[in-house]
């Protein structure tokens, strides 16, 4: 059951699933079974995710993600075990996805004219505004 994104392919044995117990309601189970799912996936060693993947999952995934680049998913929604693994292994595929788009590249804007000129025109305006508030100089 690899997860497959694109061009990207993770197989089974790149990812560990350790079951934990989970926290909150479950009834008479609920200290009994396992059902929530931790999973672990070696991203900055997977050789199925290229470098630049990498860099950026890295960045997407926060605190997800250990010093030593493993993606660490917790999935606990779910009461049952099955619903909580397809769970984890969605969001990872979602978090990888993510990261093989690459990001727009920034285009410089400039200021149009016009809008420099309304600019100043609106200062020389409040300007004049200000300076008719003066006391009149009597001195003159």
């Amino acid at each position: 059951m690899a997860i497959s994104i694109g061009d990207i392919n993770i197989q089974d044995w790149e990812l560990v699933e350790t079951f934990i117990r989970a926290s909150g309601p479950g009834g008479q189970n609920v200290n009994k079974v396992a059902s929530a799912v931790q999973l672990r996936f070696d991203a900055k060693n997977s050789p199925s995710l290229p470098p630049s993947v990498k860099a950026r999952l890295k960045s997407i995934a926060g605190r997800r993600m250990t010093k030593d680049g493993v993606l660490i998913i917790e999935a606990k929604r779910f009461r049952d075990q099955e619903r909580n693994r397809e769970d984890a292994r969605s969001r990872l595929a979602a978090l990888i996805e993510r990261a093989a788009t690459p990001p727009k590249p920034r285009r410089k804007t400039r200021v149009p004219k016009s809008q420099k000129r309304k600019r100043v025109g609106d200062k020389r305006k409040r300007s004049e505004i200000k300076a008719k508030r003066a006391r009149p100089n009597l001195s003159d």
